[in-house]
């Protein structure tokens, strides 16, 4: 009989072993001989992938492992709160994050192996709502040095930057040429994606640490650079990509072409209420699914004067005027990408939210020419069926094919404004960066976010915080030879063990002479050797047998329908109750990191794997190995859930 589709969806798969396996397929493990073997198991902590391929470097296996309860918080703090201060160790935007992160630590999480992975950024929403709700701040800033930072960008790279920079005790001044700060979360994501009121507050706790901001304030007109160089000692450039590009077809530069970021920019000024006629937008990714779910959100009004076009509105020539565009109708809004639908890079969700709500998508087709009417302006695109060879699309003969046109909107590519500040100009509307993200040739001056390359927000939080260790070893007079890393926020033993009181004593070799070899004295952390800045555990470190199939806690999608599209902002997504946050995040497999299940105490036949002493006892240091009755069996290092144990103790 065929196996259910339910049974198929449920039923693990994962075997260690295989039928006929009958011998260790390794010398190595050929040491698994009686007791006649050297080895005996040590304690090594790695990184697991979500951290790996998380571009903020966040310690997420560490707050998941806060959240469900098996790192505890010292004192009478929550593990809500000990799970904010740990989280935003690397990211200051928890709450943001969670919600438009296309979240790739997803993507890499072992949990993939079993069933689906860990819902990371639906608890990382949890943890930064809590946080809002109960006034959560980061606290005084570090002492003050004295020197001051210039931070030319509001946006994410800027802000993060000056809270890093904050904490290292460095006086901060954001400059942003918009009226708020917030960069791309405020002007360039729609508020139903990233509600005002939770970036608000996010941004608040960092200007609370004493940065301070000018806004209106654009460098290279308002302020001369020569002027940043004299008052400051250390200048920050992040001043995002908010200049598009066009379409690069012949007509693409007519008056009813524009660019994404700037459909997207007067939208969250408030300028745009309203589209007309039918629009095209062309991209794949992200942003092009925010212009077309903003469109569809706007609607089309049928009644149109000149100063209502909505090239006119975003082009900062006038603005809507709401009772004109308060007889909307459903806006017809296509998608064309290049890339099959299924290819595009704007995340899954995405995509799939904006087909439901009317959005046209068309995918492997390639735009040809703009064809214009007697006036000039767009009344047809040409398209043809394409394929992508070595990269680049190449048109199918015999598949040409027009859609009718009002607005074109190009979401293909930004880059930065460079108007007053030319001499950074690399030649392609970028800032260029060495290792450090210092600009070279540039003394004293960083760069961080999109304006190196635009990537994810995620992506300019952590180039910001390179970019801060960078200045704050530059205002120190310090070598800036090695390059500061991202990937630093690991879970350090010796820091729990000096939170819990459980410090290792003090050593004088002049005193107590050399006690290499000894188990006993408690100068030192034993058996254990900490690798997660240098190696990232697999999946096949682990032992996935132990883990049942446990479905994924997802958060309530309130999804938009094409019938009441119109006028609806509101959020497409709820937050995790807190007692689902606690039993997703039990979900994490805590790759390379004790999670305390018992199956090397419970398994050893020597009764040699013992549990630390209650009084002795911490994250990390949850069991120990009394190597006076190991025999080597390694059977604790074989029924490791997660890969924390190796045989090594004897090499060397």
């Amino acid at each position: 009989m065929a196996t259910s589709g339910d049974e198929m969806n449920t039923k693990l798969t994962f075997r260690k072993y295989e039928d006929g396996d009958t011998s260790w397929d390794s010398m190595t493990d050929k040491i698994f001989k009686e007791d006649t073997s050297h080895k005996c198991p040590t304690y090594v902590h790695r990184t697991p992938p979500c951290q790996g391929s998380c571009p903020a470097g966040e310690d997420i296996r560490g707050w998941l492992d806060i959240v469900r309860g098996i790192e505890k918080p010292s004192g009478d703090t929550s593990w809500q709160e000990y799970a904010f201060r740990r989280s935003t160790d690397a990211n200051p935007f928890p709450s943001i994050m969670g919600r438009v992160c296309p979240a790739p630590c997803q993507d890499g999480c072992n949990r993939n192996q079993v069933e689906d992975f860990v819902g990371i950024n639906s608890v990382e929403q949890y943890i930064g709502d809590h946080a809002l709700a109960e006034k959560f701040t980061f606290g005084e800033a570090g002492k003050e040095t004295g020197k001051k930072v210039a931070i030319i960008g509001g946006g994410p790279a800027g802000l993060a930057a000056a809270f890093q920079l904050r904490r290292k005790g460095h006086a901060c001044t954001v400059f942003d040429n918009h009226a708020e700060l917030g960069g791309f979360m405020r002007y360039g994501i729609p508020g139903y994606r990233t509600p005002r009121d939770v970036l608000d507050g996010e941004i608040q706790r960092i200007l609370d640490m004493g940065v301070e901001v000018k806004t209106n304030t654009r460098i290279g007109d308002d302020i001369s650079v020569e002027d940043l160089e004299k008052d400051y000692d250390a200048i920050l450039w992040a001043i995002g990509t908010h200049s598009g590009r066009a379409v690069p077809i012949p007509g693409g530069d007519a008056p009813n072409a524009i660019s994404g970021v700037a459909f997207l920019n007067a939208f969250n000024e408030g300028r745009l209420q309203a589209v007309t006629g039918k629009i095209i937008v062309v991209g794949g990714g992200d942003t092009s699914i925010d212009v077309a779910s903003v469109a569809r959100r706007l609607g089309a009004i049928t009644e149109i004067h000149e100063n209502d076009r909505p090239e006119n509105i975003v082009l900062g020539q006038t603005a809507h005027d709401v009772a004109s565009t308060a007889a909307r109708e459903g806006a017809d809004v296509t998608l064309t990408s290049l890339f099959p639908v299924e290819n595009m890079t704007a995340a899954e969700h995405e995509v799939r939210d904006a087909l439901h709500e009317g959005v046209d998508i068309k995918g492997s087709v390639m735009p040809m020419e703009a064809i214009l009417d007697d006036s000039g302006r767009i009344k047809a695109v040409k398209y043809a069926e394409c394929e992508i060879t070595d990269g680049r699309p190449t048109a199918k003969e015999g598949t040409e094919f027009e859609l009718e046109c009002e607005l074109l909107v190009s979401a293909i590519g930004q880059s930065g404004d460079m108007t007053g500040i030319e001499s950074l100009d690399n030649g392609k509307g970028f800032i260029d960066a060495d290792k450090n993200f210092q600009v070279p040739g540039k003394k004293g001056h960083f760069v961080a976010g999109d304006i190196v390359r635009p990537h994810l927000l995620t992506t300019a939080i952590g180039q910001a915080s390179v970019a801060a260790e960078g200045i704050h070893h530059y205002l120190q007079h310090e070598n800036l030879d090695k390059r500061p890393k991202v990937d630093v926020h690991h879970f350090q033993l010796l820091n729990k063990l000096r939170e819990t009181g459980l410090s290792p004593d003090e050593y004088h070799v002049e005193d107590q002479g050399d006690l290499r070899g000894t188990a006993a004295a408690k100068f030192a952390v034993h058996n254990y050797e900490d690798r997660a800045s240098n190696e990232i555990i697999k999946s096949t470190k682990l032992f996935l047998g132990h883990f049942e199939y446990t479905e994924r806690k997802k958060r309530d999608d309130k999804p938009v329908s094409a019938e009441n599209v119109i006028g609806n902002y509101a959020e497409r997504m709820d937050c995790l109750s807190e007692e689902a946050t606690v039993e997703e995040a039990k979900r994490c497999m805590s790759c390379g990191m004790c999670f305390e299940c018992d199956n090397c105490v419970i398994y050893c036949p020597q009764d040699a794997v013992k549990r630390t002493p209650k009084d002795m006892t911490t994250m990390g240091r949850y069991v120990y190995t009394d190597y006076d009755r190991c025999i080597g069996c390694h059977i604790c290092a074989e029924v490791c859930p997660t890969g924390y144990i190796d045989m090594g103790m004897g090499d060397g």
